[in-house]
């Protein structure tokens, strides 16, 4: 792997069989197995000043490996995510638990067997708890809606509890929503755990933290022959699209076009800007061996920010006498700010707005939208790099 701060003097695209717009999950997966399965010589523009996009992680003053943009926390029940990653790291045996700050007394969520005892009292949680077994069964995950459904003074008391005390204000804060604003079917979804177990993500047979950290993850994922990449290079300076062609430093580009990026951007924002919610994230490391029990603390009934995470409760580093936690405040996102937009707002409306930017290249047979900011969609890890696998099966098809 070639990795260059800017472009080079001598840079051509037209000695590249495929350009890929963007260093994270999905430009990484595609460039990996263009290489790979096609022969391809790639390049890999990237507009930051690091790789491994949103998961880029690095170590702190403080000695402490730290997420820049957020936890990252790897879980999958996908076999063939899990298989294509862990060619380039090992894992760690970590299983994310969370745990929700509620009036000063920290409950694990998703809501289970403890919580209901925590949040009601020995007696009454695990009378609750054996009426949700026997109505439910044990270890299930069981919306919230669907114990309003029952009419059951108990269950409902159950359901109104986790509303307003786990979602409510979390969402508030976390979407900028005020409760009339929030709509009753995301609500409904909201689920209790009927059983004991206490992880965050009890069906993920795949779950842990890369043992060196993900931006070694991404190092050994574009370190190939065939594979340059340019940092600090803004993608939008170089390509022109329209509905017929793509053209790269003005001239027509022929080879593969994937790109990773806000398309709304790509085109300057001509029919208006997709909405996003970002993050503010404040760091901070202090001289204790441990701040929080668990790697997440959710705060669903009081502060502005919405979590607390302590990183090496989830990368297991020792450092003994210091810890780094980070707080998130989540606000709107404003193009050209120079913030990171997080989360799509999928609402009707501008699905409506994603779909008209879509159409501007759906005829364009070498330009290829994936990812979370170019398919205007929620995206975890693993399905980030489902979906470039999956772009990746057809490139590959049609060159073979």
């Amino acid at each position: 792997m070639g990795i260059e701060n800017g472009l080079s003097a001598g840079f051509s695209p037209d000695s590249y069989d495929a350009i890929i717009v963007g260093a994270g999950y999905a430009g990484a997966v595609c460039a990996r197995r263009l290489v790979e399965s096609c022969g391809f010589k790639v390049c890999v523009l990237e507009r930051r000043d690091h790789i491994a996009g949103n998961a880029y992680d690095y170590v702190d003053e403080a000695g402490i490996l730290v997420h820049k943009y957020g936890p990252h926390i790897y879980h999958t029940v996908n076999e063939r995510v899990n298989e294509f990653l862990s060619r380039f790291t090992e894992w760690t045996d970590y299983q994310h638990k969370v745990l929700a700050n509620i009036h000063g007394t920290l409950m694990p969520v998703p809501f289970n067997h403890r919580s209901l005892k925590l949040a009601f009292g020995d007696q009454k949680g695990e009378k609750l708890y054996q009426k949700l077994v026997a109505t439910f069964g044990e270890n299930k995950k069981v919306p919230i809606m669907e114990l309003r459904e029952k009419n059951d003074p108990e269950l409902v008391e159950v359901a109104d509890y986790v509303f307003e005390n786990v979602f409510l204000y979390y969402t508030m804060k976390q979407w900028g929503q005020t409760p009339d604003q929030i709509d009753p079917s995301i609500t409904g979804r909201v689920p209790v755990f009927v059983g004991d177990d206490d992880r965050y993500f009890p069906g993920a047979p795949f779950q842990g933290m890369p043992a060196e950290g993900y931006t070694a993850l991404f190092e050994h994922m574009l370190d190939h022959d065939c594979i340059d990449v340019f940092l600090g290079v803004d993608a939008r300076d170089l390509l022109k699209v329209s509905e017929t062609s793509v053209a790269v430093c003005g001239r027509p580009y022929g080879g593969e076009i994937i790109y990773t990026g806000p398309l709304d951007e790509l085109f300057g924002l001509d029919l208006g800007a997709l909405p996003y919610r970002t993050l503010d994230m404040e760091f901070e490391t202090l001289d204790m061996d441990q701040f929080q029990p668990v790697g997440t603390v959710n705060y669903t009934t009081s502060e502005d920010f919405t979590r607390i995470t302590e990183f090496k409760n989830m990368t297991g580093q020792v450092v003994p006498g210091k810890t780094t936690i980070m707080r998130e405040y989540s606000k709107a996102y404003t193009p050209g700010s120079g913030e990171t937009p997080y989360y799509a707002i999928l609402e009707d409306q501008n699905l409506e707005l994603y779909r008209r930017y879509r159409e501007r290249v759906a005829g364009l047979v070498n330009f290829h939208c994936v990812g979370r900011l170019a398919e205007y969609r929620y995206y975890d890890m693993d399905g980030v790099v489902a979906s470039a696998l999956d772009l990746s099966d057809e490139i590959i098809a049609q060159h073979s």
